[in-house]
């Protein structure tokens, strides 16, 4: 297992956007994790991509427009209080969201670059049947040979993985080794690796998560 630094840290406060069906009246929710110099309103425009009027989008902002400072494949401990603070942050929506009757089986958790960095390294560090989770352009966090000892199950979670082979930040590798730890954890894993260049939000992986959010409102 391994375990988050328990710190308020530099996102505690930080506002959190909401698009979509209000909390209370939602069948399903969607927390999303926008990139390294961007914000919660970029990454809730995506929203409207997949839009279902049962479905509640949350975005947190980061402070400073980032999780954490440096590559996601350096050391954990110079990421850190940003990684064990948006951790918290990803924590605090999740437990509002059950708290308001929506159960974890249908939360999905999206992020691009550094959010999906983020929200792939919560999934599996606090592992449990979720609606979905989806890292778009990322990766599990830590540098090569970070150990992987994650405990618990995502107990048959889908879970998509986008990113360009020549994506300038994220190297297919990772890619690869996150498909393995996610699926050993007992995700049902898609990885879709794509020989266009960059780094980028593209129609296919937009239209697979649409699928997504069809099947956990179905349910």
């Amino acid at each position: 297992m391994i375990p988050s630094r328990q710190t308020a840290g530099p996102h505690e406060g930080q506002p959190v956007l909401s698009a979509g069906a209000p909390l209370e009246r939602a069948r399903a929710a969607m927390i999303m994790a926008h990139g390294r110099g961007a914000s919660a309103d970029d990454i809730l425009s995506l929203s409207r991509e997949f839009p279902d009027p049962d479905v509640a989008y949350l975005a947190p902002q980061a402070a400073g427009h980032a999780w954490y400072p440096n590559s996601f494949l350096t050391s954990l401990e110079g990421n850190e209080p940003g990684i064990s603070s948006g951790m918290a942050v990803l924590k605090g929506i999740v437990d509002r969201v059950m708290h308001a009757g929506i159960p974890p089986e249908r939360i999905m958790l999206l992020g691009f670059s550094q959010g999906a960095c983020l929200v792939l390294e919560y999934a599996a560090r606090n592992a449990r049947r979720f609606g979905g989770v989806v890292g778009l352009s990322g990766g599990l966090i830590g540098p090569e040979g970070t150990p992987r000892e994650y405990g618990g199950s995502l107990e048959g979670t889908p879970v998509f993985l986008g990113c360009s082979v020549h994506d300038p930040h994220i190297p297919e590798p990772r890619v690869r080794l996150s498909k393995e730890v996610l699926t050993t954890l007992g995700a049902e894993v898609t990885m879709r690796l794509y020989p266009e260049p960059g780094h980028s939000v593209n129609e296919d992986e937009v239209r697979f998560v649409r699928e997504m959010v069809r099947s956990i409102t179905e349910e």
